[in-house]
């Protein structure tokens, strides 16, 4: 492998698509790299410039090309002004590691989350599955104001490469915490204080009107599963089981568009608050 300092002891070029530390960073795209490394990969300019803007202390690497440079200088120049190394590789290289960075990528080191003490606003996750409903789920909770987003049962990772650009940087915005069993999480959101409010096709309380949850309070939503939704312990934890209306002939929204609009109808109604 060709490794030249240019311009700064912090930047490297690489040349070699084929050398062991591609290949190392290429293994990302893989749940067990990222298990063993405690590492993951955070692709495109949005979401690395998020990461070393935010969590710039757990940012290990920045790869980089040259055409990618020159689209966002910034991003190069704030990393190594946080003494985060850099390497420029050639197309080749950043190809050989990840087809969707778009030409600049990070290895991040995972950051074990934790709930903060003041929250009112939550989302709870209940085995979601889907890369692109959790990470636009993440991205919409950073939006509304959400404080924590907790990942309960068999849920996808949040450091999936697929979550990770669907957040488009918000997982470095959001608290996102993994935790066992749904309904322990429940119950001790409901001991801190929070309304818990499930989202469900059949549920009995309507989300606006005659009849609907208060939302200006201190509020967890909970979702489930693309296919099965809730199961009836988790929807029997709840304070309430809500159903969105529906206006049209659609039988359902899909878990992602349901989150946008509870979190959404949550962050207007708090918004109202003097």
């Amino acid at each position: 492998m060709t490794e030249r300092p240019v311009g700064t002891d912090l930047t490297v070029t690489l040349e070699n698509p084929r050398a062991d530390r591609i290949k190392k960073v290429h293994a990302l795209t893989g749940r067990s790299a990222r298990m063993k490394s405690g590492t993951f990969l955070a692709e495109g300019p949005q979401a690395v410039r998020e990461a070393v803007r935010y969590w710039p202390e757990y940012v290990r690497e920045l790869y980089v090309s040259p055409g990618a440079h020159a689209k966002n200088p910034e991003i190069h120049a704030e990393a190594l002004a946080r003494g985060i190394r850099v390497f420029v590789g050639t197309d080749d290289v950043l190809d050989a590691i990840s087809a969707d960075a778009q030409g600049v990528l990070a290895v991040v080191g995972t950051r074990e989350e934790t709930l903060p003490d003041d929250m009112s606003f939550v989302v709870v996750c209940v085995d979601i599955r889907d890369p692109g409903n959790l990470g636009t789920i993440i991205r919409t909770a950073d939006a509304a104001g959400v404080d924590a987003l907790i990942l309960a049962g068999d849920c996808v990772e949040a450091t999936n490469p697929k979550v990770v650009r669907a957040t488009a940087g918000s997982l470095f915005h959001v608290s996102v915490v993994k935790a066992a069993k749904a309904v322990t999480v429940i119950s001790d959101l409901k001991d801190r204080g929070l309304l818990a409010l499930a989202a469900a096709g059949g549920g009995s309380a309507p989300l606006v009107g005659a009849g609907s949850p208060r939302l200006s309070g201190d509020v967890a939503w909970v979702l489930g599963n693309e296919a099965r939704g809730l199961p009836s312990d988790i929807l029997d934890a709840a304070d309430h089981a809500v159903q969105i209306p529906i206006f049209g002939n659609a039988e359902s929204l899909n878990v992602a568009s349901a989150a946008a609009v509870v979190m959404y109808s949550t962050a207007f109604e708090r918004q109202k608050l003097p």
